[in-house]
């Protein structure tokens, strides 16, 4: 039953529950769409003291216009990205074309996929989130896919580390279809805090925009200035009394009153 190639009695390949317990112990990473963004943000783990820090990437560039974040062994992820981005080329020099968002997710979860039932191998154990836009109507998508060979399209989604269920139900609660993009920003880096201490050095946020009059596509990543005051101002609005709050205040004042 421990072989890649032999079910369980009760229809399952461990291997494939052994790759996600991979992507559990992977760094936290949540993908946001907005009305016209794509948000990217990657749990940083701790690093040595003497360690380059910017070698460290878990956001990276599958072509010109589609953005790969990933959780999972990174070694893994090495390849998939050498891969996929060998794919975009060619697709480039077979088609005359950007290949699409959809066409990558597909391209990734089916390599992944093959991985799955052959002997001698091992399933990728990696997660990953692909973003991008559409080419014809500009709206943003995202895609995950799984070590299986699985892929959907998120609206919002979070995958790695060991809270990414209440990552992803604190994303149900808060999504809406039209966050403007300073708003993804901030529930994406909202989503992470959940889960990462707070303070800039342990993210990295990257931000996906698409003009609609000219048809260009940038990516920014936010620096560690931008961040500390977009943490600042979550912490300052969480620190704020409500108004259950407030009401308890009152209540509480008017307990302590003396009674004339």
């Amino acid at each position: 039953d421990r072989a890649l190639t032999v079910f369980s009695p009760d229809g399952k390949l461990f291997q494939i529950d052994y790759a996600f317990e991979a992507v559990k112990k992977g760094a936290a990473t949540v993908g946001v769409k907005g009305a016209s963004c794509v948000v990217l943000g990657v749990e940083r783990k701790a690093v040595a003291k003497l360690q380059e820090a910017r070698t460290i990437r878990k956001v990276v560039k599958i072509d010109d216009k589609i953005t790969l974040a990933f959780a999972g062994l990174t070694a893994d992820a090495r390849v998939l990205v050498s891969r996929a981005r060998v794919e975009a080329q060619s697709y480039r020099l077979t088609c005359e074309d950007d290949p699409s968002v959809e066409y990558m997710a597909r391209y990734l979860a089916r390599l992944q996929q093959r991985y799955t039932q052959r002997g001698g191998v091992r399933p990728f154990g990696v997660s990953s989130i692909l973003a991008g836009f559409d080419a014809t109507t500009g709206k943003p998508l995202t895609y995950q896919i799984d070590p299986s060979g699985t892929y959907f399209s998120w609206k919002a989604n979070a995958i790695g580390g060991r809270n990414q269920k209440s990552m992803r139900e604190f994303l149900e609660k808060e999504w809406k279809p039209t966050l403007t993009d300073d708003e993804a920003v901030d529930l994406c880096v909202k989503t992470l805090l959940e889960v990462v201490d707070s303070g800039a050095k342990n993210m990295e946020v990257v931000l996906l925009r698409y003009d609609q009059e000219t048809k260009e596509q940038t990516e920014t990543t936010l620096d560690d200035e931008k961040l500390d005051a977009i943490i600042a101002a979550i912490e300052a609005e969480r620190e704020e009394p409500g108004q259950g709050g407030a009401a308890e205040a009152k209540d509480a004042e008017m307990k302590d009153a003396p009674a004339s």
